[in-house]
């Protein structure tokens, strides 16, 4: 699969408003935790934990389990539709921009 076929997927296993607006929280503060543990451990740690939180919050709403679960790649996938949503790359509801 290319990276456009895996986000795809990602897509599918995220489509509940809420679960998409607690990946935007989570996913940023676990992308940042990742270097704050080599300054502080205890910071770093309990941001991670935090961006766990809301992921599992939000696929609480989704009634799903997460996609790594499945396939421990969808947690750079994770990453990926992230940076494509906040850079343009992704509409507000996660599809590609229409022309």
């Amino acid at each position: 699969m290319n990276l456009s076929e895996w986000i795809e997927t990602y897509k599918r296993d995220h489509t509940h408003p809420v679960n998409r607006a607690t990946h935007m929280i989570g996913i940023p503060i676990i992308l940042v935790s990742l270097p704050l543990m080599l300054l502080s451990l205890r910071v770093g740690a309990a941001l991670f934990v935090l961006g766990w939180v809301f992921q599992f919050i939000g696929h609480a709403f989704e009634g799903k389990r997460p996609s790594f679960v499945r396939d421990p790649r969808f947690l750079l996938v994770g990453a990926a539709w992230f940076v494509k949503r906040v850079t343009g790359g992704l509409s507000r509801d996660g599809d590609a921009p229409r022309a």
